[in-house]
């Protein structure tokens, strides 16, 4: 079970959000950079980035800070980036820049034809976020709720040829609440390929009931609030999930 932490990113800083709502941001870091840096030292094996501004623009636009990251990291792990990609030359942009992953999710919803040319000009490298309340599928920075059934979803773009999918129970993101572990197994079970769980990881507990279900698919998860503000240490729960994995 990987453990992948966050690195939100608004105005060039890094932040944490209250169930997505922009004007719920606190600020942890004025260094996306150096935050990054404490994370690699902290043994973390991938990062996730999300441009915040760029999901509501339509476009990137922490670039910068992105770069940054880039340079700290190097070729020592993977790194991850959702928020804002709508189009091939934004992803080709992007995998240029040494990134390893994008990852789509309005876009996927909006307009499936463009997930299916990103996959197929982009093999290995593109990930879907589904953002799900109650099993529905919200997008637009979670704004609009739509009638589409995230298994469904899931199911579909997976023959598209994602690498994987990112599920996150909107209700439950940056509120320290738990992650939503049944209904993250429910799509899990569906699919072939690797779910990552998001959305309100708080505690060793949810690491053990996460690694108790990594054989139906769920590999990893991804960490936000919980080891900013101290409820999680990221050491001890990524050890403690390796010493699981065995």
């Amino acid at each position: 079970m990987l453990i992948i932490p966050a690195i939100d990113l608004k105005d060039g800083q890094c932040v944490r959000l209250k169930q997505g709502l922009m004007e719920q941001a606190t600020v942890f870091s004025d260094s996306p950079s150096e935050m990054a840096r404490h994370w690699v030292a902290q043994g973390a094996r991938r990062l996730h980035l999300v441009d915040l501004n760029g999901a509501f623009a339509g476009k990137p636009k922490n670039e910068s800070a992105i770069k940054a990251i880039l340079r700290v990291v190097g070729n020592d792990i993977p790194v991850q980036l959702g928020g804002g990609i709508r189009d091939l030359d934004t992803i080709e942009r992007c995998l240029d820049d040494g990134l390893t992953y994008v990852i789509i999710g309005t876009a996927a919803v909006k307009n499936p034809g463009f997930l299916h040319d990103a996959c197929t000009a982009f093999p290995g490298h593109i990930i879907v976020g589904l953002d799900a309340r109650d099993g529905k599928v919200a997008t637009d920075g979670w704004s609009k709720l739509t009638g589409h059934d995230v298994v469904d979803l899931g199911k579909k773009f997976e023959d598209y040829g994602v690498e994987s999918i990112i599920y996150t129970d909107i209700g439950r993101d940056g509120m320290l609440s738990g992650i939503n572990i049944e209904a993250t197994v429910r799509l899990a079970q569906a699919l072939t390929i690797p779910v990552i769980a998001s959305g309100g990881l708080s505690r060793l507990e949810d690491i053990k009931a996460l690694c108790e279900v990594e054989g139906e698919g769920v590999v990893a998860t991804i960490a936000g609030r919980a080891v900013y503000d101290g409820s999680l240490d990221f050491k001890t729960a990524q050890k403690m999930a390796d010493e699981l994995g065995r």
